[in-house]
């Protein structure tokens, strides 16, 4: 009878460890995050969990809280015998956010602390693994600094300087102008709106991140979407004009995240 029992609790056992090898799809709404999102190969999601404000530590010594988006991902692979170990799997999240324009702030034999900026604001991710079976990863998003800008303002800069840079959000690689800076958009109509005689230029500018063919490309193109946007509220077109420079005309240095976060500007000059 304990041989029978022992045969049953065997089985079981082998039972439990094929049974996750066999689940090899993304738990449903799951998504790898925008930060990282190449996976290392054999991984799926087994647990993803999003809240749009939570606080979370680090484990960096001493540790460190961050209050933010906090996105939970559990990495789960599914062949054991392919892992590459937790030490090649911390090294590849490091190389990701050094390549992004982050730092490593903390690493160990189990977890890797790292941190970057994405749109003016700052990202924190912790990677937990050990033995390259499970990945856990942690990531915050701090608010991004709210920038107040008005109508008044933006003219008092044009008149003193004959320009001013603007931090204009756009999607990441496209032309299409985030929410979150609409109200600079309208900021700028109601000046020239105030201002019937003026005439400005909208110039568009990116860090040397990709080519230079297309960052020129890309910055036109977000120069002309702005344009369009302040024509749209009721400016006549022939008071605007359009123009993207591309990575040609730095105002800081490229080298730092700092540095490409200022040359990624829209800037309104007089004309």
């Amino acid at each position: 009878m304990n041989n029978i029992y022992t045969a049953l609790f065997a089985l079981s056992l082998t039972v439990a460890l094929v049974v996750p090898a066999t689940a090899q799809e993304d738990i449903k709404g799951s998504s790898d995050h925008p930060l990282f999102p190449k996976r290392m190969p054999g991984y799926y999601i087994s647990n993803y969990r999003q809240q749009e404000f939570a606080s979370y530590t680090f484990r960096t010594r001493p540790p460190t809280s961050v209050e933010g988006k906090h996105t939970q991902i559990n990495y789960y692979l599914t062949d054991p015998s392919q892992h590459p170990g937790g030490l090649a799997i911390r090294r590849n999240y490091e190389s990701a956010i050094k390549s992004a324009g982050g730092d490593v702030v903390y690493a160990d034999e189990k977890v890797s602390v790292l941190k970057a900026k994405r749109d003016g604001a700052d990202v924190w991710a912790e990677v937990r693994a050990s033995t390259g079976r499970y990945v856990f990863l942690n990531i915050v998003e701090c608010a991004p600094m709210e920038q107040v800008i008005t109508a008044d303002a933006i003219g008092t800069a044009i008149d003193r300087d004959g320009f001013i840079p603007l931090n204009i959000h756009f999607a990441t690689g496209k032309a299409e102008i985030k929410p979150d800076s609409v109200p600079i958009i309208d900021e700028i109509s109601a000046l020239l709106k105030k201002r019937p005689d003026l005439k400005v230029g909208i110039e568009g500018h990116t860090d040397n991140t990709g080519t230079p063919g297309l960052n020129k490309s890309l910055s036109d193109a977000r120069a002309k979407a702005v344009m369009n946007a302040v024509a749209a509220r009721g400016i006549a077109p022939g008071r605007l004009d359009a123009v993207g420079h591309g990575q040609e005309r730095p105002v800081a240095d490229n080298r730092t995240e700092d540095g490409r976060a200022k040359n990624r500007r829209v800037e309104i000059v007089k004309r």
